[in-house]
């Protein structure tokens, strides 16, 4: 049987199924793969209706725009780095259905204990981000650091890196709290049903690289390769809540991780040191230029993802 390949995306509203698929394959392949290659569409579970077709992805990097379209500005201050933690962590209760009595509490700082460890990943996420946010671009030369993909005024800046935390925290917050964990992996499972046989490679980002990993874990299923990008799967307080303890899947043959250093979500870059056993994973650093450095097409592009992928397929994808 030919190869094919699963995706499974992450954080965030997205562009409708088919259109989102084409996208992945053209950047993963340079041109699409038609029914080689299936996307596992959560997005309806957290989101009423897709982004429209070819609009920009706040996740990626875009601004944000309100429901006319219209690109929202940026705060000139933006609220201090504990404030905005406390916000995104009592809106994320208040999206799962928590009762006020623990918004309250989330507001002061006593949080239950289960979601302790995660409150303290989207913390370090947000000093990261405003961290990136002051360093510096060809408009502010003073500031320390370069970031020459981000030609933005400080609070520009925050504010696309904000965004990515806050969206990244409320559906993993989701996925493990809210209750909606059970259907994102449902939604992975029938993606991948039909496919036993030929070779197969599953490729998540971001929040997708937990579900696709769960998924393998309880399945045990073949896979060729597993291929996770921009993944929080090495931070320690992600890995507090898998359902089982790290491991490689027991099925997946080989593993490739791949971040940037500046992405907010992938705060632990290897996964080696955690998942055993560890001569089937490759971690790899690569350079993601999108604006907040979490952008999946360009984590598709580069040559350390692509080419374990198309050697599977040959030529490229055929």
């Amino acid at each position: 049987m030919p190869p094919s390949v699963v995706y499974v995306h992450g954080n965030g509203n997205k562009v409708r199924p088919e259109l989102l698929k084409s996208q992945w394959d053209t950047a993963l392949f340079g041109h699409d793969m038609g029914a080689a290659s299936r996307m596992a569409y959560w997005a309806p579970l957290r989101y009423p209706e897709p982004l429209p077709d070819f609009g920009p992805d706040p996740l990626d990097g875009a601004p944000e725009r309100d429901e006319e379209g219209v690109a929202v500005p940026a705060a000139a201050a933006p609220e201090p780095p504990e404030d905005f933690v406390a916000r995104t962590l009592q809106e994320a209760r208040g999206e799962t259905g928590a009762a006020a009595g623990e918004e309250s509490a989330a507001v002061a700082g006593r949080l239950r204990p289960d979601e302790s460890a995660l409150a303290d990943w989207l913390r370090d996420m947000t000093y990261l981000a405003d961290t990136l946010a002051e360093a510096g671009t060809p408009e502010e030369p003073s500031a320390a650091l370069p970031l020459e993909a981000l030609w933005l005024p400080r609070s520009g800046r925050t504010a696309v890196f904000r965004l990515l935390v806050q969206h990244a925290f409320k559906d993993v917050y989701a996925y493990f709290f809210g209750g909606a964990g059970p259907a994102m992996r449902e939604v992975v499972a029938r993606a991948l049903d039909g496919l036993d046989g030929g070779p197969l490679v599953v490729v998540g980002h971001s929040l997708g690289t937990i579900i696709a990993y769960e998924v393998l874990q309880e399945q045990g299923r073949a896979v060729d390769l597993l291929v996770t990008v921009g993944s929080p799967l090495a931070v320690s307080e992600v890995q507090d809540h898998l359902a089982r303890p790290p491991a490689v899947p027991a099925g997946v043959t080989a593993w490739r991780n791949a971040s940037d250093l500046r992405d907010l979500v992938a705060l632990d870059h290897t996964l080696r040191p955690e998942y055993a056993p560890q001569e089937r994973i490759t971690d790899v650093l690569v350079t993601n230029d999108s604006r907040n450095h979490h952008g999946i097409a360009e984590y598709l592009s580069q040559r350390e993802v692509r080419e374990p992928v198309q050697r599977i397929f040959g030529d490229g994808g055929g």
